[in-house]
C-alpha cells in the first residue's frame, strides 16, 4: 500500500495546485469547488492507504524479492450480508431529493446517511476481540479436561 499511497498523494497534490491556480486565474467558483473536492477525495484515499500501510506493513507486492505464491491465501474478511449499504443508499437518495424539495428532507437524508455510514464502519468493530477471546476459552477448556 506504500506505493499506492504515494501515488494518491501525488494526485492530491496535483489537484491542490490545479485548484489554487484555477481559482486564482479564473475567479470562477464552480470549477474551483470541483477541483477542491477532487483534491479532498484523492487526499482521503491517500490517507486510507497510508494508514493501511502503517497498520499492516509491507505487502508481498511492495517487496522486489517476493514470489507470486506469497500473495496466496485469504485477503480479508468480507461481510456476508448487511443492512447498512441499503440504509446508506436510502440516505443518499433522501439527501438528493432534499436538494430539490426542501431543507427538511435534505436534513433527514443526511441523518439517515450518517446512520448508515456509522453502522457500516462499526458493524464488525468487536469481531477480532470475539475471535481471540473464544480461542482463549477453547484453550482453557481443553486444559481443564
Amino acid at each position: 500500500m506504500k506505493t499506492e499511497a504515494r501515488l494518491f498523494i501525488g494526485v492530491a497534490g496535483f489537484f491542490l495546485v490545479t485548484a489554487a491556480g484555477y481559482g486564482w486565474r479564473s475567479k470562477e467558483p464552480t470549477g474551483t469547488a470541483v477541483l477542491t473536492i477532487a483534491f479532498l477525495m484523492a487526499a482521503l484515499v491517500a490517507f486510507f492507504l497510508h494508514m493501511q500501510y502503517r497498520r499492516r506493513g509491507l505487502r508481498a507486492q511492495d517487496r522486489p524479492d517476493a514470489e507470486v505464491a506469497d500473495t496466496a491465501g485469504p485477503l480479508h474478511f468480507f461481510a456476508p450480508h448487511s443492512p447498512w449499504p441499503i440504509t446508506t443508499a436510502l440516505g443518499s437518495v433522501l439527501a438528493a431529493l432534499g436538494v430539490v424539495y426542501g431543507l427538511w428532507l435534505f436534513l433527514l437524508g443526511i441523518g439517515v446517511l450518517g446512520h448508515g455510514v456509522f453502522g457500516m464502519v462499526f458493524q464488525y468493530v468487536g469481531r477480532g476481540a470475539q475471535r481471540s477471546s473464544s480461542s482463549a476459552d477453547e484453550g482453557r477448556s481443553s486444559s481443564v479436561r
